[in-house]
């Protein structure tokens, strides 16, 4: 079990004592209480503080809470914390330990007593009416058990052992802060190809740009919209107001949303209303997602799962794709796990359409993912037609599969296919016709030198073009029938480094269906 002791500061006080340890359930453990005698309350600035030791053994459960009683007359709670770091055997995992708190509305999945959260990117943070560290939200601190949450990530064989530091200061609490959230609209271009990039990570969460920073770069990358999708927090939503409306380079559309980050998988929360938090303490053993995905969709998210094969710990997606509006097939620069990603992904259009027509499908989208320099913005960027640039039509395209992935601005992709008698579909649409009706695919591209166009169908690829010219741009016709082929959705290649491999996208685009 948990070591836990407590070291008091206060004045010339000095002392230590054990504390009892609760478990809550199998997934989260509670220690004991930490209290204050709130000798100074009476003091505006004075301040106690108290120093919580312990370790936590190899398979610890995924929370610890080390519960605060806080008194009345309370300013501000600052908690600063620090592990141990032994060196282990190459392959074996050392210690990381997450942190964040819940205030005395307590720690219930769900519930609204939620604070803030910083993962390991911060060894310290406040909390106060009037501001608080990025990741956190700014609020009173008002009386009642409060609730420090360590989330051992991995743990070494050697035991993890911590220490952490609380202090509270006494006043009068301040003015709380009224958040303002950028709109839901900005000004575009009709309906027209909008271009985004909905992971991106800033200082609220483990990123080191501002928002003005990442919207800088994003704005310079050619895009359109972008969504906040901070680790496990949604604190970051009240600052990105200043970033979007008129700007000399162009408005822009800024979503808000979370990067829900459980032990089993990454999702992000795509466009959900202001202020909303998503709950991340379960597993996938424990059948919660579902809760929690219907969560964002009341609140007028998408539920798109991220990175599904990265092959970090807790990275690869295990929930199932039974609730996803989307899926992020393409995660920041092109690499193997995305290729495993993108054939995952076809798979799942093949029995879609072998099951229910291509009725039921999951579209595909693309996300940079970017977090600090040299992490670029927009590489990928998802492009999506929409009747304008508001959230509600941007989530539309995604959700209906009106889109392509592109590698950068340079690259745009015009795909359609059409019939006998002139039927027309684009990207993520049903060209509706017989099964033996001729029918002719039709690629434009531009911006791909060097490139090759592969048309995919649910029996495979079918069709290779040649290299494009150096100038980047071609145009690529190939004929079929619905009997041939379900579905047809076109990959823009780099040339391979050696050997039969196909080479790292450039583009590729949502399908287009075949058939009635």
């Amino acid at each position: 079990m948990c070591e836990d002791e407590q070291h008091v500061q206060h004045g010339s006080d000095h002392g230590v004592g054990r504390r009892a340890l609760f478990v809550t359930g199998a997934a989260a453990l509670t220690l004991g209480s930490v209290s204050f005698p709130g000798r100074a309350a009476g003091a505006a600035g004075a301040s106690e503080t108290r120093t919580v030791r312990g370790t936590l053994p190899t398979g610890a459960p995924d929370f610890v809470y080390l519960p605060v009683d806080v008194p009345s007359g309370v300013r501000e709670i600052k908690v600063a914390y620090t592990y141990e770091r032994p060196s282990v055997p190459a392959g074996t995992a050392g210690n990381a330990l997450d942190i964040g708190i819940f205030d005395q509305r307590g720690t219930e999945l769900g519930g609204k007593g939620f604070r803030g959260w910083s993962g390991g990117a911060r060894t310290e943070f406040f909390i106060r009416a009037d501001d608080a560290t990025p990741g956190y939200l700014p609020g009173p601190v008002r009386e009642g058990t409060w609730y420090i949450a360590l989330g051992p990530y991995t743990v070494a064989p050697q035991g993890l052992p911590y220490e952490v530091t609380v202090t509270l200061t006494y006043g009068e609490p301040g003015e709380a802060v009224r958040p303002v959230y950028p709109p839901s609209r900005a000004r575009g271009r009709g309906r027209a190809w909008y271009r985004g990039d909905c992971h991106l990570h800033s200082w609220y969460s483990d990123g080191r740009r501002t928002p003005a920073e990442i919207a800088a770069l994003a704005r310079a990358a050619g895009l359109d919209f972008i969504n906040t999708s901070e680790h496990n927090t949604h604190a970051a939503h009240a600052h990105w107001a200043d970033q979007a409306g008129p700007h000399p380079d162009g408005e822009l559309l800024i979503l808000l949303g979370e990067e829900v980050t459980t032990r089993n998988g990454h999702v992000l929360a795509l466009g959900t209303d202001p202020g909303t938090f998503v709950d991340w303490r379960y597993r996938a053993r424990d059948n919660r997602f579902g809760k929690y995905a219907r969560r964002i969709r009341q609140a007028g998210g998408l539920v798109v799962p991220a990175h599904p094969h990265a092959t970090c710990i807790g990275c690869n997606w295990k929930f199932g794709f039974g609730e996803a509006d989307a899926v992020e097939v393409w995660n920041g620069a092109y690499g193997p796990d995305d290729e495993v990603s993108l054939a995952d992904w076809d798979s799942m259009l093949v029995a879609s359409v072998r099951d229910r027509g291509g009725r039921d499908w999951i579209p595909a989208m693309g996300n940079s993912d970017a977090h600090r320099d040299p992490d670029p913005v927009g590489t990928p960027q998802t492009v999506v037609l929409a009747d304008e640039l508001s959230r509600e039509a941007i989530q539309e395209g995604i959700r209906a599969g009106r889109s392509y992935v592109a590698e950068s601005k340079a690259v745009s992709l015009s795909f359609s296919a059409t019939g006998p008698k002139g039927e027309h579909a684009g990207i993520g649409g049903r060209l509706r016709v017989d099964r033996d009706d001729p029918v002719t695919v039709r690629l434009e591209v531009s911006g791909a030198p060097r490139c090759t166009v592969r048309l995919v169908t649910d029996q495979g690829v079918l069709h290779t073009s040649p290299v494009l010219p150096v100038s980047g741009s071609g145009t690529v016709e190939w004929r079929t029938t619905a009997q041939y082929a379900a579905y047809v959705r076109a990959e823009v290649r780099h040339e391979a480094a050696a050997g039969p491999l196909p080479g790292a996208l450039a583009a590729f685009t949502n399908p287009v269906f075949l058939g009635r």
